[in-house]
């Protein structure tokens, strides 16, 4: 098969960093010894380079190739070691494959465990499973890759990446862990270690469906996870630790853990984002914990343990950034927690919204600044103390669901009483989807397979942002 390499540069995805101004440090009480506990089981039992009996080892140094093709069919490997130099640019690496250590597609099965990859070269993700059919098993394995815009699992065009008990280490500027990019697919990752120290290089960069369980993540330079348009990433007992203290692009400012965006690029469906957390925990070093900008986004938290270590960070900030249309580019979020404590402020701006909902018992500590819109449910049960004036469009509450702690309360420019019960009504969000810079391509390069030499499709401004937050920033 013959591979034609882009001349384009490596364009370091842009677009991670945003985020700023109140502390924001939830303690679930009756979680955390739990969390502790997965934490320490998930460091005992991570596999190791020196834990894997090595049989055989397989290299490639050429510039675009492979050290393991599989192009349908199946196959498995187990007991090897892949090494892999050489380099790439552009397009056919990033949505096609090009250069990466081991790539599976066409609707190929590919079962690898007990497996140590290690790349060294720019485009050089470690494991890359493209189209539609197309599914990778991997277990029981370590990825290290130390070059640019080299993730450790990829996922592009459809294509399925199952993985559980991985130790992975990316180096580099725009290397994702746990990585996708145009016309996405689906993720699973159960177990391991997930750390990433390179600029614009969070643990997870998501434009499929993305689901972590019982895991370690940890980003040293980046957001710890990027949702971008109508994609999700949903994590489960997972320890997620991010500080963000490295700009990807001048789009934005601010810093935060986990970015929720739509950077019109091309490669992700314009329409709700997703990002959900059951259990386990967030720490945050440096910013915001969450930063929506340019979508709409569903954010869904139930008994995780937040903390902000940053006193000046926004628990949420829904703002306009640098990508999309100014003036129509603002942050829409939809925000629902269950049984769930948080301490820290919320801002939105002018043209950005927000409905709240607490739900089973959940505590706001903090208060609401608005430009926007923002709507807030409290059921019975549930409380929101604030911490300073605070400012909503409409409010539905129970006459004891508010503690104003000394501060005023303003519903619709009306000042709220302590102990008045309130029905409001929800902001109406539009969402819009199937526009040219949202839609995603139908899975497969132009002329049929991947790295045939003919050209994919531009996106809307001609070149890859930065590494979306990943590698866009």
């Amino acid at each position: 098969m013959n591979k034609k390499m882009l001349g384009t540069l490596c364009i370091v995805l842009c677009l991670m960093t945003y985020g700023c101004s109140s502390k924001n440090e939830t303690v679930v009480e009756d979680t955390t010894e739990e969390v502790s506990e997965t934490t320490q089981t998930t460091q005992t039992s991570l596999i190791s380079k020196d834990s894997i009996e090595i049989k055989e080892t397989i290299e490639n140094s050429e510039d675009g190739g492979h050290a393991i093709e599989l192009e349908s069919g199946e196959a498995s490997y187990s007991n090897i070691q892949v090494n892999k130099t050489g380099d790439s640019s552009g397009d056919e690496a990033d949505f096609y494959g090009e250069n990466a250590a081991i790539y599976a597609y066409n609707g190929a099965t590919l079962d690898l465990s007990e497996i140590v990859v290690e790349t060294d070269g720019t485009h050089a993700n470690g494991v890359f499973s493209y189209g539609e059919g197309t599914t990778v098993n991997i277990s029981d394995s370590v990825i290290e890759t130390s070059g640019n815009c080299s993730g450790g699992l990829m996922t592009t065009g459809g294509g399925t990446m199952n993985a559980s008990n991985l130790n992975i280490h990316t180096t580099g500027n725009s290397s994702a862990a746990i990585r996708s990019d145009r016309g996405g697919g689906t993720v699973n990752v159960t177990g391991g270690s997930y750390v990433t120290d390179g600029k614009g290089s969070p643990t997870i960069y998501s434009t499929a469906d993305i689901t972590v369980s019982d895991a370690y993540l940890e980003s040293t330079s980046s957001q710890g996870v990027v949702v971008e348009g109508q994609n999700s990433v949903t994590l489960n007992n997972v320890e997620l630790v991010a500080d963000n203290n490295s700009k990807n692009s001048d789009k934005s400012d601010v810093y935060q853990a986990v970015m929720i965006y739509q950077s019109m690029s091309g490669d992700a469906d314009e329409g709700t984002a997703s990002f959900t957390m059951n259990g386990g925990s967030l720490t945050n070093k440096n910013g915001d914990i969450f930063f929506v900008n340019n979508t709409v986004a569903t954010i869904s938290l139930d008994n995780v343990t937040l903390n902000n270590e940053d006193t000046e960070g926004y628990f949420l900030r829904a703002e306009a950034a640098g990508w999309g249309n100014e003036g129509s580019n603002g942050g829409h979020v939809i925000l629902n927690a269950f049984n769930q404590k948080i301490d820290g402020n919320i801002t939105v701006d002018e043209v950005s919204s927000l409905n709240m909902y607490l739900n089973d018992s959940s505590v706001f500590t903090g208060s609401i600044e608005m430009e926007g819109e923002v709507y807030v449910e409290i059921d019975e049960g549930s409380k929101w103390v604030l911490s300073a004036d605070s400012y909503v469009t409409s409010l539905t509450c129970d006459a004891d669901s508010i503690d104003l702690n000394g501060h005023k309360l303003y519903v619709n420019g009306v000042e709220y009483s302590e102990g008045e019960a309130s029905q409001g009504e929800a902001i109406t969000v539009t969402v819009s989807s199937g526009t040219e810079s949202g839609s995603k391509p139908d899975g497969m390069p132009p002329q049929g397979g991947p790295g045939d030499g003919s050209t994919p499709p531009q996106k809307p401004d001609g070149e890859k942002p930065a590494d979306k937050p990943d590698e866009k920033n």
